[in-house]
């Protein structure tokens, strides 16, 4: 058996056995290098296993019950702030989400800004639908309402 299929193997036993939802290129490192783990990832891909959704980030896949289409298990702003976390960034609420929970505004959040204390450039999204990452310096001034 190749090379490759024993990796392609050894990635989908990983991601099935997992609890995660959320895989990044570097979760992989360990089983061989960048080259081939990707070279296996984009077969998962073509399997509908996986669905990549940024430079270096996968999530699992299934089968949309309305579509048919292949569609990540949780939502893109869970995916988000999971990818934070994995780059060791605490992500709080938007002020959005804070001015309509207190009742400040009418206007219900959309979910697709999500802010963190630091610094991330990522492009995350699916199939036309992306998530905004926020910086955030001063949580005190970025609740305040104009």
């Amino acid at each position: 058996m190749p090379i490759v299929q024993i990796l392609e193997k050894r990635i989908q036993y990983r991601i099935k056995k997992s609890k995660d939802f959320v895989f990044m290129l570097t979760d992989f490192e360990d089983l061989s290098d960048k080259d081939q783990i990707m070279r296996a990832l984009r077969k998962l891909i073509k399997n509908e296993l996986i669905l990549k959704v940024g430079k270096g980030i996968y999530v699992k896949a299934e089968e949309s019950s309305f579509t048919g289409k292949i569609i990540p298990q949780i939502s893109i702003t869970d995916i988000a702030k999971i990818v934070a976390k994995k780059r060791k960034l605490k992500t709080i609420p938007s002020k959005y989400e804070v001015w309509y929970n207190e009742g400040k505004t009418t206007q219900v959040p959309t979910g697709r800004v999500v802010p963190v204390l630091g610094r991330i450039n990522r492009k995350i999204g699916f199939n036309g639908e992306y998530i905004k990452y926020e910086t955030v310096r001063n949580k005190d001034r970025y609740y305040k309402l104009n």
